[in-house]
């Protein structure tokens, strides 16, 4: 009580409050005015706005505007490839407070005990990690991953303060047809939050999948398959990431009707392009400058976010609201100068004093030794399944082509960019080896491999030539996995990743410099994407349509099932 009652003496001016945000102006979320005056905090909470406070500790603030700290609605910290804590170095001063995370693809690897290091993680950091229980390990029957997360070992986990609720149901076939394990973790959830994953799901699925009780989704990639999902009650998630890159796509819904059920998020964006481009802060100034009201855009990013995740404390610059803040430039730059999380000012010396959670998952990557003998595609039939990257998009085509067999084995095609892919069973459990063929690289030599492989994160690979897949497969297992290009014999460049082969150890200073090498590397093979490490991952997911691979072979994610060889 004796909080409690410091904070309304504060908030009524009776005793000084314990900080003082004083000069600027404040975006108001709710009615799009510019509100003047100071704002006091007290502790970790937001006490008084619109009047003058006293206090021992006053931040100047003069000519900045401030609007509430942006909320991550979706993404998954282990692919920007650094620890939470250097994520939280990097995201936070551009303006991100709250980060509601799934750390499925360190749960695919470690199972619980990768869940647990990032809950405990969320205790240290500054950024606010809130963390979504893991609902697919693994996303399908059709991959082999490190662990198998069921309900009850989920049940345990609900009660943890940084626990908020069930992470995306990607397996949506699963809900629609009710398959035992997705319902037993729907009723364990139900009353909490239960985030959703349903590329191009529409009608009558669709509308069992919502009645399942999910209430977020992040997969639209379409104005049409948004505005259905809107209208059936869903909170679309606008997504732009290093690969998906649906902002252009969904900006047109967005306005100041919509922007309550509309929220932004990344799911899956690295250091470099966090870097070179931005985090939240990109897709708000991008949203203002293709025409969207910085009304929509900023609720958009805070308080709509909030409320979608059932976060009452958070999203407004208000009394008793957690002092999340950013302080810009102008609303259009979305340039932080000066970020708060509840109430500590993001600053070098708070990162400095965090407690650091020591990382686990080392020697996770146990994938057997392979020779070029094994990437051969043994067929009798030219007619080939072949995966269609499109970029910017993790769904894909299913394409067609005709490659004829020659002594038994059907071979890259650089000519017609069909070039070979590959994954590797890395967990030490079976030793799977699947191969097949993709269209959308421009690869003209060389090979590219990596254990960021969503969701199983076993070893991927493409390459035209078996001997470098082989060598840059293998080069995985010596770097604890990591991230690999190679040609002629050599290789070109790495990037190590030894926490469960997802995360690097290194300042993400390092990972951002060591990235653009990595992309340098990759176009001097011919590569035209322009992040052809996370696009290669997206390319072994099968809960993602149409066509993907498994260290169990193609998959055709329309039937839901693997192709027969």
């Amino acid at each position: 009580m004796a909080e409690l009652s410091q904070k309304i003496a504060q908030g009524r001016g009776d005793a000084p409050a314990d900080l003082v945000l004083r000069g600027a102006q404040t975006f108001d979320v709710i009615t799009g005015q510019m509100l003047q005056g100071d704002v006091a905090i007290c502790g970790d909470t937001i006490v008084g706005t619109c009047a003058t406070y006293d206090s021992a500790q006053i931040v100047d603030v003069t000519g900045l505007t401030l609007v509430p700290g942006f909320i991550d609605t979706h993404l998954h910290i282990e692919s920007s490839l650094v620890t939470p804590f250097e994520f939280d170095r990097l995201v936070t001063p551009l303006g991100v407070t709250t980060a509601i995370c799934d750390p499925h693809e360190i749960a695919n690897v470690l199972g619980v005990a990768g869940i647990q290091y990032f809950l405990d993680a969320a205790l240290e950091t500054l950024l606010d990690i809130q963390v979504n229980l893991s609902s697919c390990v693994p996303s399908t029957h059709m991959e082999t991953t490190g662990a198998t997360i069921e309900a009850p070992d989920l049940i345990p986990l609900r009660d943890h303060p940084q626990a908020l609720g069930l992470a995306e149901v990607m397996n949506y076939p699963g809900v629609i047809h009710q398959d035992p394990g997705i319902m037993a973790k729907l009723r364990a959830f139900e009353g909490a939050h239960i985030d959703g994953h349903a590329p191009l799901l529409s009608g009558k699925d669709l509308n069992a999948y919502i009645a399942a009780g999910i209430r977020t989704e992040h997969e639209a990639t379409t104005a049409e398959e948004a505005r259905e999902k809107l209208q059936k009650g869903l909170r679309v998630l606008i997504r732009e990431g290093s690969v998906s890159k649906d902002l252009d796509a969904l900006l047109p819904l967005l306005d100041d009707r919509t922007a309550a059920y509309m929220c932004f998020c990344t799911d899956d964006r690295n250091p470099l392009d966090i870097g070179e481009h931005g985090h939240l802060d990109y897709l708000i100034r991008t949203a203002i400058a293709r025409g969207t009201s910085p009304l929509a855009a900023y609720r958009a990013a805070s308080l709509s976010a909030a409320e979608a995740f059932g976060l009452k404390d958070r999203g407004l610059i208000a009394p008793g609201q957690r002092a999340d803040i950013a302080c810009l430039g102008s609303l259009e730059n979305c340039d932080a100068k000066l970020t708060f999380c509840g109430g500590t000012h993001a600053a070098e010396a708070a990162f400095k004093a965090r407690k650091i959670t020591p990382p686990i998952g080392r020697n996770s990557v146990q994938a057997p030794k392979v020779t070029a003998l094994d990437f051969r595609t043994s067929s009798n039939r030219a007619d080939t399944d072949v995966i269609g990257v499109i970029p910017g998009k993790i769904i894909t085509d299913h394409l067609h082509e005709t490659i004829e067999p020659s002594s038994g084995d059907k071979r890259p095609d650089t000519d017609r960019d069909l070039i070979k892919i590959a994954v590797i069973e890395r967990h030490g459990i079976n030793g799977n080896i699947a191969t097949g063929f993709v269209k959308g690289f421009g690869l003209k030599r060389g090979a590219i491999a990596s254990t960021v492989c969503h969701d199983h994160h076993n070893i991927a690979c493409v390459g035209a030539d078996y001997e470098d897949m082989a060598l840059a497969s293998n080069r995985l297992s010596d770097l604890e996995g990591g991230f690999v290009v190679a040609a002629n014999g050599e290789i070109l460049a790495e990037l190590a990743l030894p926490v469960a082969g997802l995360m690097s150890l290194e300042p993400f200073e390092h990972v951002r410099d060591t990235l653009e090498h990595l992309r340098d590397a990759a176009k001097s093979l011919g590569v035209t994407l322009e992040e052809p490490f996370l696009q290669l991952a997206f390319l072994a997911l099968p809960v993602i349509p149409m066509l993907k691979i498994t260290d169990r072979g193609m998959v055709d994610v329309t039937k839901f099932e693997i192709i027969a060889s």
